[in-house]
């Protein structure tokens, strides 16, 4: 399971990547995992929107099952990844590259605090197992 260390992390498998004051949000290799072969994203989002920390951002579904992704931070979207409705398999391929889902400018630094670190998530997932 690849846990980047640079990412912080939700409970709900999403992460972020912080880059001056934008975040790059997107979901784990854990939860592409778990969640088999995507065949499906829908991006709610659009660019422009105020959303909150824990706001359902997408769903994506898969040969298995369907899930919410829920915004880690809060902020205002500044770009969707046109990309992912044609190729949703990339999720599975490269989650933490080319399959991020959105772009964010943050409202809030400070809820990057409550977020899981990498060792952090990298247990929370081992007591899922």
């Amino acid at each position: 399971m690849n846990i980047p260390a640079d990412l912080k992390y939700t409970k709900n498998d999403e992460w972020v990547k912080v880059e001056g004051d934008t975040g790059i949000i997107g979901i784990t290799d854990y939860a592409q995992e778990q969640l088999s072969d995507i065949v499906f994203i829908e991006v709610i989002a659009e660019k422009g929107d105020e959303m909150s920390q824990g706001d359902s951002c997408a769903t994506v579904e898969s040969v298995k099952a369907a899930a919410d992704i829920y915004m880690p931070v809060s902020g205002s979207v500044t770009a969707i990844n046109d990309d992912l409705p044609d190729t949703p398999e990339l999720i599975n391929s490269d989650p933490y590259g080319a399959a991020w889902i959105l772009k964010v400018k943050l409202s809030d630094a400070e809820e990057l605090d409550e977020l899981l670190d990498a060792d952090a998530y990298q247990a929370y997932c081992e007591e899922r197992e």
